[in-house]
């Protein structure tokens, strides 16, 4: 059988993410400083300027429209993949909420696809690096990038800190903002269809969830902000969508 599997168009999305309180998405430390960070963010190693990782928002954005389509369980606690397809329910709207999700998302490169429903993953993430007119602005005003937080653990019973409990955390600050994009390869008949619902309701929920690390302690609420699809303004149409 011949696969009808075609580039037809690649679509973008392109915009600014306005941080609504401070963001951690750590870079991992493999060195002891003696009174340094604990767990520091993720930098540009040739800027030293803090960034928000492709891969942070491509798996934060998956993970919510998975919980939020019901297949959660099928997947086994793990990541929806192809094998999750023969374990929701045949002629079901599982069933059309994983296969959208593999297309958008991918698979395992282990798993092969054997039938063509699913093709290359569609969406490619970019990483985010700082808006240029706002760090321009930074620059004047001397704003800091980020801070450092104390967290520690409190007693319940005493109310006081937990001896030996105290860490530093850095967080890139409130408001900075960020530039944001990332586009989407068309392949096959309802791919557009596809894409505009599941991206939009992943967004949403991303504002209604948070991003990073310690979202429960109120890190990573963030804002998507002119956003443009195919240079045509898409903000307002994002605004009016509702999730739930």
């Amino acid at each position: 059988m011949t696969i009808d599997l075609r580039l037809k168009a690649i679509k973008t999305i392109s915009g600014k993410i306005i941080l609504k309180s401070g963001l951690h998405i750590g870079a991992g430390n493999t060195e002891m400083h003696i009174g340094g960070m604990d767990t520091p963010v993720i930098k540009h190693p040739h800027t030293n300027d803090p960034y928000i990782p492709g891969s942070s928002l491509k798996g934060k954005i998956r993970s919510l429209l998975e919980l939020k389509c019901g297949l959660v369980p099928y997947a086994g606690g793990g990541i929806v993949n192809n094998s999750t397809l023969n374990k929701v329910p045949e002629y079901s709207e599982l069933k059309d909420h994983c296969l959208a999700i593999l297309k958008l998302f991918g698979s395992s490169g282990a798993e092969a696809d054997e039938t063509g429903s699913i093709g290359p993953t569609r969406l490619l993430f970019s990483d985010c690096y700082l808006d240029e007119a706002w760090k321009k602005t930074a620059g004047d005003r001397r704003y800091q990038l980020t801070e450092e937080k104390a967290e520690t653990a409190i007693d319940r019973i005493t109310g006081t800190a937990k001896g030996g409990s105290l860490r530093q955390t850095e967080r890139v600050l409130e408001g900075t903002v960020f530039s944001f994009m990332l586009t989407c390869r068309i392949l096959k008949d309802g791919d557009v269809e596809i894409f505009e619902k599941y991206l939009m309701d992943g967004l949403k929920l991303l504002e209604l969830d948070a991003l990073g690390g310690s979202g429960s302690r109120g890190y990573g609420r963030v804002k998507f902000m002119s956003l443009s699809l195919d240079g045509e303004t898409w903000q307002e149409k994002f605004d009016k969508h509702v999730v739930f």
